[in-house]
């Protein structure tokens, strides 16, 4: 037995996403359904990317809503004029057409113009066999605009930052290194439905750094 993912949110009005049960695709959350048609765009300069290469999901079709209830300009801002609807979330397609949720686009954390997801360090750092859980937020940095901190449940107390640190720049390009630094918790605040609420996380950054002023 096995648990699979699709992918779908109220904009399109069902799923444009669903996995091949007879033969699923681990961590995917399947191919796009009948007359729905999807891209993904870089961020920044709005071209499309190739296969493998990390952006926000466009998509496109007869179930995309006409708009938002009397909010024309949040209709403006999530379709674009050729019908895209741009979702907020960041993914990369395979060649054989599965789809990968990598992250929520204002989630992103930018060093030096460089997007990092958060999830990415997140899942990272659940790799180490002494880590419980972990969260990775963006904090401010008057040189890079931002740099990722990591807040760490052990498993062993006896883990240090600088084995996490170390861990970490072993495996992934400098600038998704943990400069802003690593903070043990005793747990990392989450909803109720198990997903991470890293608002809580920078709203605490902000007030620390407002009590150091």
């Amino acid at each position: 037995k096995y648990i699979v993912q699709g992918y779908g949110m109220t904009e399109i009005s069902m799923a444009s996403h669903l996995p091949d049960l007879k033969n699923p695709k681990i961590g995917s959350a399947g191919k796009t359904q009948s007359l729905t048609e999807m891209k993904v765009i870089d961020v920044e300069t709005q071209k499309e990317l190739g296969f493998r290469e990390k952006g926000e999901i466009l998509l496109r079709g007869p179930t995309v809503m006409l708009g938002y209830l009397n909010r024309p300009q949040a209709t403006a801002e999530t379709i674009d004029d050729d019908g895209w609807l741009h979702t907020g979330d960041i993914g990369f397609v395979e060649e054989d057409g599965a789809l990968f949720i990598v992250d929520r686009l204002k989630e992103l954390i930018k060093v030096k113009g460089l997007q990092v997801p958060p999830a990415e360090l997140e899942d990272l750092l659940l790799s180490h066999p002494e880590i419980r859980d972990a969260a990775v937020i963006g904090i401010p940095d008057p040189n890079s605009g931002e740099v990722p901190k990591a807040f760490v449940v052990r498993a062993n107390n006896d883990l240090t930052e600088q084995q996490i640190q170390e861990f970490v720049k072993e495996r992934v390009a400098h600038y998704k290194q943990l400069k802003g630094g690593v903070e043990f918790v005793e747990e990392v605040p989450k909803s109720p439905a198990g997903k991470i609420l890293r608002r809580f996380l920078r709203d605490r950054e902000a007030t620390k750094s407002k009590s150091k002023l």
